[in-house]
């Protein structure tokens, strides 16, 4: 897509530009986060356990006195973070995998697709547990293990795209002239990969940020006293009764940020459907 023609869909398609632009905000929460926090979301303040929200504390603080919405804010660098680091890592090794595969078929591809089926064989969620369980915890290892997971729906993703533009006459066209095989898959295929991969990747940074969620829920993500929304759910679940909001707010947080990546996801599909028909 031009630059011209993205303008022209954003301005057509408010859920694209609300949600990127909430999206931005997230960002500028994200680096912005020691400005923006009210209190240290570590300090441990024993004279205001379990305060409900109020003026003082606008979200509450958990059993041992620290700032909720503190927490949430920094959290808010743990989960994007993550999310984004994990795409974008997850998206170059299947895009690669693919283009090659799809491209060279054969044995090539008949080895790629046993290990990439292998790999779709297990639920992600279950695989990512798996693998974090290997690792020490902690944010490296979370990324790592999301990144095994995710690869290999993109790898099978761009594979199929590969099959189709590889019988395209510009393809034909390139071999006459002489060009290389790296030179066809990175020059004349990848571009055309590249709206399928903003779609692709947008909607996988949701699925992400929610799975290191569940992660750090079961103990085997980012570790206390680091401030992730999944662990403030799990440290704090047993006071849902009477402290809702320990509980609440974080899990506000986790869905309404995970809705904003699917809603800029489905945007952009539809942007990108619109700009292929016109």
């Amino acid at each position: 897509m031009k630059r011209g023609s993205v303008k022209r869909a954003v301005k057509k398609n408010k859920t694209l530009a609300v949600s990127l632009a909430i999206i931005c905000c997230l960002l500028l929460v994200a680096v912005f986060a020691p400005y923006l926090s009210p209190f240290d979301p570590m300090a441990i303040d024993l004279d205001h356990i379990k305060q409900s929200p109020g003026p003082a504390y606008l979200l509450g603080t958990d059993t041992i006195g620290r700032d909720v919405l503190s927490r949430i804010i920094f959290g808010t660098r743990i989960s994007l973070f993550i999310g984004i680091m994990a795409t974008v890592v997850s998206l170059g090794i299947g895009l690669l995998v693919g283009l090659f595969a799809g491209y060279f078929g054969g044995k090539i591809d008949m080895a790629i697709t046993v290990i990439v089926d292998f790999f779709l064989a297990f639920p992600s969620l279950l695989l990512a547990i798996g693998i974090s369980v290997l690792l020490p915890p902690g944010l490296l290892s979370t990324t790592c293990a999301l990144c095994l997971v995710g690869w290999a729906s993109f790898a099978r993703l761009f594979r199929g795209m590969v099959f189709s533009l590889k019988e395209n006459v510009f393809v034909d066209a390139a071999r006459v002239i002489g060009c290389s095989h790296l030179r066809i898959l990175f020059i004349h295929i990848l571009p055309h990969c590249l709206p399928v991969c903003l779609v692709a990747a947008s909607l996988k940074v949701g699925s992400f940020i929610l799975a290191e969620s569940a992660l750090s829920f079961l103990g085997l993500g980012v570790q206390p006293p680091v401030p992730s929304w999944g662990t403030m759910v799990s440290l704090n679940r047993s006071y849902l009764p009477s402290a809702p909001w320990m509980v609440l707010f974080p899990g506000v947080a986790i869905a309404l940020t995970v809705i904003v990546f699917n809603m800029f996801g489905d945007a952009c599909r539809d942007a990108l459907d619109q700009n292929i028909k016109v």
